[in-house]
């Protein structure tokens, strides 16, 4: 049985400012179940702000768990994510999930997956989700390329995706941590 699973979510730095954009699909299998899903939350005192890519029960599911380690670390989010994957790769029911997350503080951006993976990427921006790769491409071009501010990259960016992945729509919303 198919689960239903979202896609899409990218991170951009340029000139102090933090934004992460996702789209809004959500798909079952082949098919659209809903165009205008939100899938960027600010946690931890508006101070964290995470996506998610993948099955959407599943990444609700780690949404709880990373909110529990970020309170647990004062809002370190390196060590919550660590200690999230740490538990994410070794606990029998958690293995199972079927999700990525990505995660941006003021001073960190963080890919965290169920192998146990917690990647800080070089750049100023990372994506996840089937339009990654799309996004993150354009992001590139875009932060060296053109003047536009962090947000107006996201937003482009996700365009593109949108344009090139059939699992990426064009509602897209991008939040800025302040």
């Amino acid at each position: 049985m198919d689960q239903i699973r979202s896609t899409t979510i990218l991170a951009v730095r340029k000139d102090g400012r933090s934004v992460m954009a996702g789209d809004g699909q959500v798909s079952l299998g082949e098919t659209i179940m809903k165009h205008k899903a939100t899938k960027v939350r600010p946690m931890y005192q508006d101070k964290v702000l995470v996506g998610f890519s993948g099955a959407a029960a599943d990444a609700f599911n780690l949404f709880e768990k990373l909110e529990g380690k970020l309170e647990s670390f004062n809002g370190n989010l390196v060590r919550a994510a660590v200690e999230l994957a740490k538990d994410w790769r070794t606990d029998k029911i958690l293995r199972r999930l079927e999700a990525l997350l990505l995660a941006m503080d003021k001073e960190h951006t963080l890919i965290i997956s169920g192998t146990g993976d917690v990647i800080e990427p070089d750049e100023a921006v990372a994506a996840i989700g089937s339009g990654g790769p799309y996004a993150l491409a354009a992001a590139k071009a875009l932060v060296a390329h053109s003047g536009l501010d962090a947000a107006e990259i996201a937003r482009e960016a996700m365009k593109i995706a949108a344009s090139i992945c059939l699992y990426t729509n064009e509602e897209i919303v991008v939040t800025e941590l302040k």
